[in-house]
């Protein structure tokens, strides 16, 4: 019984010894003392029960009816068996047009063991950390590796950029490994649209080789744009993209299996429309509206040597070095003979594009891959064919033909430039082989 119903009792049994009169018991149970002599009655009647509501147990006028409950029961057990009462509501109401309070939802779902509630969970315990005052000030960045696809597709890394002030997704990327070039794509992607913050989050491993203690190429990236860049000591310290990743395991499986995606390039296509709709609901607004992104200054051609893998070659007496099993050989004009014992740096793009730069000068060169077979035509043409033919006779003596191939094992993996090159491919296969044009001999009309 309640606190209002054993003083009632109380009362009423006042009333019934002659303690006290009706209209005093009306005037403390603030009743008409019609009431109260009605409430003798049952008391003397049926003692204490007689004064307990005579709703108690009886169904709500304005309770669901169970066949209602049973048909989101058992969309629920379809479609959204491990979503949360508020996704599951909102994918009601989105998919199926069926509206529902979220905590009559929750209760339906804790009773059908569809939901455990919190309190009933083991406690997570977090290092506070305030939130930094501006937008654009602080972007945390990390890669999430996790079955996204649901066994559709293999699993592969989401790279997660979000700003700390907010809470705003500002870039999301899949990609099958979390390398230097998947995350030099998703950087310039960023500073494309927003500019330059002032710091990046990120793991000490994105800025430090752990073997070398030299700094990385995406460190050295963040360098040329005047980027800091924050590390942190454990994936924990970066709990605000922790709890994202968490958020978004969730949330955006279940959102690329209801529009059935099933591989990385159909969820970069799509994934703008899920940032877009996830911060519409859950991004918060900055302390101060002030906005701590930089403008890109930099032109397309620097930002592609930029945004390149980038190594020091030293050039032969020959004008020739090696780079990733491959020679490649410097035009031998005047000024290039005198880049005999210098260094030159080669950039390696993620579009699969190669460039050799000395100082501020890109210099014309030719390419042998010692990998491929050899092409005896391209060798005659070459004046250079003592260099060039060391390499095919390494060649010969190092692998069987039925051996496989790989590249260098200290150069950059190329998931990401071959899945740009897929892309270009796709738009005009030219562009990827020009070799392969032949120009039209049919004379116009």
């Amino acid at each position: 019984m309640t606190e209002n119903e054993l003083s009632r009792i109380n009362v009423i049994q006042d009333v019934c010894d002659k303690q006290i009169t009706g209209v005093e018991a009306a005037r403390r149970l603030n009743l008409s003392c019609r009431q109260v002599s009605r409430l003798v009655k049952r008391f003397t009647q049926f003692g204490a029960g007689g004064l307990l509501s005579q709703q108690r147990g009886v169904p709500s006028n304005h309770r669901y009816d169970d066949n209602h409950r049973l048909r989101i029961l058992n969309l629920i057990h379809e479609y959204y068996a491990d979503f949360g009462p508020t996704l599951a509501r909102e994918k009601l109401i989105e998919r199926h047009s069926i509206k529902i309070g979220l905590e009559t939802l929750r209760q339906w779902m804790i009773a059908d063991g569809l939901w455990l509630p919190h309190f009933k969970r083991k406690p997570c315990i977090y290092q506070p950390r305030y939130r930094r005052d501006c937008y654009g000030e602080l972007i945390q960045i990390d890669g999430s590796h996790h079955d996204w696809f649901e066994g559709r597709s293999d699993k592969c890394c989401l790279l997660v950029f979000i700003d700390d002030a907010t809470g705003k997704l500002m870039n999301l990327r899949f990609s099958e490994t979390e390398s230097a070039f998947d995350y030099m794509v998703t950087t310039r992607e960023y500073i494309e649209q927003y500019g330059k913050p002032t710091a990046f989050y990120s793991d000490r491993h994105a800025v430090r080789d752990a073997k070398t203690n030299r700094m990385t190429q995406f460190g050295r990236v963040l360098h040329d744009l005047n980027i800091e860049l924050i590390c942190a000591n454990s994936s924990q310290a970066k709990g605000r993209v922790e709890r994202a990743n968490k958020t978004l395991q969730d949330r955006l499986v279940k959102e690329m299996r209801l529009q059935h995606i099933d591989n990385i390039e159909q969820a970069n296509v799509w994934l703008p429309d899920f940032i877009a709709n996830f911060n519409h609901r859950f991004a918060k607004a900055a302390q101060y509206p002030k906005d701590m992104h930089r403008p890109l200054r930099e032109s397309v051609d620097e930002l592609h040597d930029i945004f390149a893998w980038q190594e020091p070659r030293k050039v032969s007496k020959s004008l020739t070095f090696q780079y990733d099993k491959v020679i490649y050989l410097i035009d031998p004009t005047e000024e290039n003979q005198r880049l005999v014992h210098q260094v030159v740096k080669v950039l390696d793009r993620p579009d699969g594009t190669i460039a050799i730069q000395y100082g501020h000068r890109k210099l014309g060169f030719k390419v042998f891959d010692k990998l491929e077979d050899v092409d005896q035509g391209q060798i005659v043409d070459n004046k250079r064919l003592g260099a060039v033919l060391k390499f095919a006779q390494a060649k010969q003596q190092q692998y069987d033909q039925q051996q496989k191939r790989s590249r260098s094992k200290s150069a950059p993996k190329r998931t990401a430039q071959q899945r740009a090159i897929r892309q270009l491919e796709e738009i005009n296969p030219v562009l990827v082989h020009p070799e392969q044009f032949r120009p039209s001999t049919r004379k116009k009309p």
